[in-house]
């Protein structure tokens, strides 16, 4: 199962919380990466993933970029890939200046929206026919993935064979969906081709280590 890439939301502001969580999720069984958020911008000895979100005009968006050079052990982070392609290209481009190791994935719509929010918010495209064009647009950008729900990653993969496909809004059988309306679980997201989950509440919340050992009997069946 070490092929299988976890990654473990601390999305809290709590540096003990956050530290605890690192604590307690190390298992030799699969591979986890810690996720932050803005919370958590500081050094750390491992790979994490920072979730920026960058969403603006091209040379700010340079700027919070530049900011990442000396964080060498972040191996990823976010824009938003309503960005456009010209911001997309230029963040894609000044990463490779700041850390050549960095991978750019870009987020297409947030797992907590389906087709009635998006018509509320003016779209007249569907959920899967947004998430297909926005992939289209990254892909194009020279980044290296997306962020997506596990429900389009496998028309995301058959179009984009060699794509990182990241997908949150993943819950364990039996789980609440709290802010969420695209969900899947673990084991049924892998077999839609990802490259790797985003697991919040359903590892952080109580005692972690038994959720994660929840997890691992989740995916081994």
């Amino acid at each position: 199962m070490k092929n299988k890439t976890i990654f473990v939301a601390c999305d809290t502001s709590n540096l003990n919380q956050i530290n605890k969580i690192i604590k307690n999720i190390k298992t030799k069984e699969l591979k986890i990466i810690p996720k932050f958020g803005l919370q958590f911008l500081e050094k750390y000895k491992s790979d994490f993933w920072l979730d920026l979100k960058i969403n603006d005009i091209p040379q700010t968006a340079l700027s919070a970029v530049d900011s990442l050079r000396d964080l060498k052990n972040c191996k990823y982070i976010t824009v938003h890939a309503n960005g456009g392609l010209d911001m997309l290209k230029a963040i894609k481009k000044k990463v490779k200046e700041v850390n050549k190791n960095l991978k750019v994935l870009g987020v297409t719509i947030l797992t907590s929206l389906n087709n009635k929010s998006l018509k509320e918010i003016g779209h007249t495209k569907t959920v899967e026919q947004l998430v297909l064009k926005q992939a289209s647009i990254v892909k194009k950008s020279g980044c290296d993935g997306i962020v997506c729900s596990a429900n389009e990653a496998k028309m995301i993969r058959k179009k984009h064979k060699n794509f990182l496909i990241i997908t949150p809004g993943i819950r364990m059988p039996g789980d609440d969906l709290n802010d969420q309306a695209r969900v899947m679980t673990p084991k049924d997201a892998f077999k839609n081709k990802v490259s790797g989950v985003v697991i919040g509440r359903s590892l952080t919340k109580g005692n972690i280590k038994k959720n994660i050992l929840k997890l691992i009997d989740h995916l081994n069946r």
